[in-house]
């Protein structure tokens, strides 16, 4: 019997923010992220932490139906103020995905869109505390690169120098990785295996299930204008995989990563 699928969600911050146009998924709502959590806990969906949920992937565990990982890009500073008491509150696991080389600097990103406001990163002080109380932290590079476009060497380094001062900061492994703006290819894919990583997760847009390779994790993305409606249609509807993860699926099926 195949297992059901599972919802990796794909968060970033979560706040108070002006209604936007652009950019959406970047954001959410404090008062709708207290609600979806609300929903899950209410619906007995069952979130699972990554190294759960890779588990069941690969038929070492059972995935429970209405399975959730949750997942936090770039360790904005608000996750610690307006995400974390939500999540104890409900006792759900997480992971967020840290850039080694901007802790608690600004995301000068953001700088390239005039008048969106730049937010803060998590300091190493801070995310030593957040992982003390229970959140798994992964790599999101050194320096928030595309690895798709880098060359070889600069690849390999953003991959394991990200992963080594994590290490240090965190004293703890660090064997999950997010790929920055969804950009990797098939070098990149091995470069995170030899980095020794165990998963990494996409913005391929799709339920995970055992015919996903582990470091091509597919995400669902939740948006600032998703409400429980529409978080119920990303969590419940079953839809049919994009072609891009449906080649991945393909060429999950022989590589050797």
């Amino acid at each position: 019997m195949r297992p059901p699928p599972l919802s990796i969600l794909m968060y970033h911050q979560v706040g108070d923010f002006a209604p936007m146009r652009a950019h959406r998924a970047n954001y959410c709502d404090r008062r709708r992220f207290a609600a979806q959590m609300a929903f899950l806990d209410r619906f007995g969906y069952r979130v699972l932490s990554l190294d759960q949920a890779l588990r069941g992937l690969r038929g070492e565990e059972v995935i429970p139906p209405r399975a959730v990982v949750l997942t936090f890009d770039d360790a904005y500073d608000n996750f610690a103020d307006r995400a974390l008491p939500v999540l104890q509150q409900h006792g759900f696991p997480a992971t967020i995905y840290a850039i080694s080389g901007w802790l608690g600097r600004r995301a000068d990103w953001f700088a390239k869109d005039p008048g969106r406001p730049i937010p803060t990163l998590m300091s190493g002080e801070r995310l030593r505390a957040v992982h003390a109380a229970g959140v798994t932290i992964g790599s999101h590079t050194a320096s928030h690169v595309k690895l798709a476009e880098v060359d070889p060497p600069t690849r390999r380094a953003e991959l394991s120098r990200s992963r080594a001062d994590l290490e240090d900061v965190l004293g703890a492994p660090v064997t999950h990785l997010c790929y920055p703006f969804g950009s990797f290819d098939l070098d990149t894919v091995q470069a995170a295996a030899e980095a020794g990583y165990v998963s990494a997760t996409t913005c391929l847009r799709g339920a995970a299930t055992p015919l996903d390779h582990p470091l091509v994790l597919p995400r669902k993305a939740i948006s600032y204008g998703d409400n429980l409606l529409g978080y119920w249609w990303k969590l419940a509807v079953k839809q049919a995989p994009k072609p891009a993860l449906v080649e991945w699926r393909r060429l999950g099926e022989s590589a050797q990563w």
